[in-house]
């Protein structure tokens, strides 16, 4: 059950943002009627977001969200990526499964979803053989860096919804991996 009450208005000062998911995925997600109340907050994160949406492909930045996700057990991210990977990437319904235990039908997508799932796990202290892994699919650095980014951008959003067990707006997934 929600701990929080869904705000129905939006800050003035969070509309813009606000307006433009809105427009994206056709309805207002509940995650971000909860953001919205902090202007700071949601334009910081419609910032990182905007900037990291210019790195690596789509296809590897919603394997990483889900991979993200999943070890951060957050079963709204978890729905509200799912929907978005099958309905506006194209993923299919297995690769979407094995993004979320941190593998891939592509090898290069796997090394990445791998490393952003280690890293959740380890709280950032990889192994050097989870560096050596992730360049030797043919990563820089900075690509490094960017899978970093993405995942603390999904860190951010896993712990609101964990924290205010936010309502499910999208279909449900089970937070367990078939």
């Amino acid at each position: 059950m929600s701990r929080i009450v869904i705000p129905q208005s939006i800050p003035a000062e969070s509309k813009a943002v606000v307006d433009g998911i809105s427009r994206q995925l056709k309805l207002t997600p509940n995650l971000f009627r909860i953001m919205a109340q902090s202007p700071q907050a949601l334009n910081g994160w419609a910032g990182l977001q905007g900037a990291l949406a210019k790195t690596l492909d789509v296809k590897t930045r919603d394997g990483i969200a889900l991979a993200v996700s999943q070890a951060n057990g957050c079963r709204y991210c978890l729905s509200a990526h799912s929907h978005v990977a099958r309905e506006f990437v194209g993923l299919s319904d297995d690769e979407i499964r094995r993004n979320r235990l941190g593998e891939s039908e592509s090898p290069r997508v796997a090394a990445a979803v791998a490393f952003a799932r280690k890293l959740v796990e380890a709280r950032g202290k990889v192994t050097a053989a989870d560096l050596d892994a992730v360049r030797a699919a043919g990563y820089s650095d900075a690509n490094v860096v960017e899978i970093i980014a993405l995942s603390a951008q999904f860190l951010l959003t896993n712990f609101v919804n964990n924290v205010f067990d936010t309502e499910i707006d999208f279909p449900v997934v089970d937070a367990e991996v078939a």
